[in-house]
């Protein structure tokens, strides 16, 4: 059985390890190529891979592992297989405009289900960390604090992609009559509802497995849910590693 404790102190050392490698790059043009999806490459995303992955195929060498970057992984992983997603740097835009908000992402993923996951913006200096059964918390320059999500207020206040908004998603956030919104980057969005900053956060359009699983291991853990628009459960191991729209819930709604 697996000892999600001792493993979130893995995944913190590599995160810590893998957000070194991109702040290396943080101030230089390191921009490599545009990928198949036309989203950049640069060498920090490869830098944090290579740390990353080896750090985890070192701890758990039994443990299937899928990385953003590196192709020959995606294939091959069901969903009820026990495995590791990873993505070295969610948020590459934001991370060559220089906003500090791109993030560090690495979950087990356990039945279709991401059970343990870390979320760290480097240039921000926040770690997230959650397990089922663990609750979840942040590090930060004060210190570490339990997270938790808020109870639902009069006023709910929504994040969304600072990248990728879309008239599906507006159309949401009217529709749930959302009093204010703010705009954040990379998998942020979940950690500023896990951490009780925002309340809920709608995603019509396209994502990776791997750029949610952290977070919504990081957000479960600290109370709220991951679903699918039509209200089930959002899961993993799917074809391709591609997901579906979802809404990230402070309150189960």
């Amino acid at each position: 059985m697996t000892d999600l404790g001792a493993m979130l102190g893995v995944f913190e050392r590599l995160a810590r390890a893998g957000g070194a490698a991109i702040m290396a790059h943080y101030d230089e043009d390191c921009r490599l190529e545009d990928k198949h999806d036309a989203s950049p490459l640069t060498a920090a995303d490869l830098a944090a891979d290579t740390v990353i992955c080896a750090g985890l195929r070192a701890a758990y060498p039994d443990i299937d592992l899928v990385t953003e970057e590196q192709s020959d992984t995606h294939h091959g992983i069901k969903g009820n297989t026990r495995f590791f997603l990873i993505d070295p740097l969610d948020g590459t835009k934001e991370f060559l405009s220089r906003n500090g908000q791109f993030t560090v992402n690495i979950a087990l993923v356990e039945n279709a289900v991401p059970v343990a996951g870390v979320v760290f913006a480097p240039a921000l200096g926040r770690m997230f960390l959650g397990a089922k059964g663990l609750g979840a918390t942040e590090t930060n320059t004060v210190g570490t604090q339990t997270i938790s999500v808020r109870s639902a207020p009069k006023n709910r206040v929504a994040v969304a992609s600072r990248s990728h908004r879309s008239p599906e998603t507006d159309a949401f956030l009217a529709a749930h009559d959302i009093s204010d919104c703010v705009s954040a980057g990379s998998s942020l969005k979940f950690c500023l509802v896990a951490a009780g900053e925002a309340d809920i956060y709608p995603r019509f359009g396209p994502t990776m497995e791997w750029d949610t699983a952290a977070g919504q291991a990081v957000l479960e853990a600290a109370g709220g849910c991951v679903l699918s628009p039509d209200g089930t459960g959002f899961v993993y191991g799917k074809s391709a590693h591609r997901n579906g729209d979802f809404v990230a819930w402070g309150q189960r709604p």
